[in-house]
């Protein structure tokens, strides 16, 4: 007799597989013919460097189905910002001669997506986990998490690029803004707060499933 839970199972670890394939699809899509192979690589390997353990861990703990559909949406966030650089993405181009905007903003999308996966990441290991219980001090962890690792890729980049002598292609990249790293750290901020608020409920859901 076919269960009714041995059902829902199945249908959760077929949608997981399908997220993979979709994943590994679009980063050899984003492995051809980038804008550069030296900006593709420091930009697309994390996406491994952090997805491999992901999968390695899946048997010991899975996350909901709703924070793997975030994680594939950040992983196609960051390789489609490998393949074009996230200074010089296509279609925020478009928007910024349409909309007369002063920059490219496709790298504040990237940065919102930092604070927003790991709010969610980090609620669901702790709360599941039973290492914290929901209370104000649960959410400033949460946020400080999501804080700590902003401001550790800020630090990060600009270490790469002292390190490897592409400082100009840092300073491309802030697009004439000097308080670029500030915002970054903004939007990382802003993106924490609106998956641990508007998405609140719908992540509750997905861990009960």
């Amino acid at each position: 007799m076919i269960l009714k839970e041995d059902i829902q199972y199945s249908r959760v670890k077929a949608s997981h597989k399908l997220m993979l394939l979709v994943f590994l699809a679009v980063f050899i899509w984003s492995a051809i013919k980038p804008f550069s192979y030296i900006t593709w690589l420091p930009l697309a390997v994390p996406t491994l460097i952090f997805g491999i353990p992901i999968l390695l861990t899946y048997k010991k703990f899975k996350f909901s189905t709703f924070v793997y559909l975030v994680i594939l949406i950040h992983a196609i966030i960051v390789l489609i910002g490998a393949k074009y650089t996230y200074t010089f993405n296509p279609l925020f181009d478009y928007l910024m001669r349409q909309f007369d905007l002063n920059r490219n903003y496709y790298d504040r999308l990237g940065h919102f997506a930092q604070g927003f996966t790991p709010a969610l990441m980090a609620k669901e290991i702790l709360l599941r986990k039973g290492y914290l219980k929901k209370s104000k001090i649960f959410y400033y962890i949460v946020f400080s998490i999501v804080l700590a690792l902003s401001a550790s890729f800020e630090l990060t980049e600009f270490a790469v690029s002292k390190l490897s002598g592409m400082s100009k292609d840092f300073v491309l990249s802030l697009q004439g803004d000097k308080w670029d790293t500030q915002w970054d750290m903004i939007m990382a901020l802003l993106g924490a707060t609106t998956a641990l608020t508007l998405f609140k409920k719908a992540h509750d859901k997905s861990m009960k499933g």
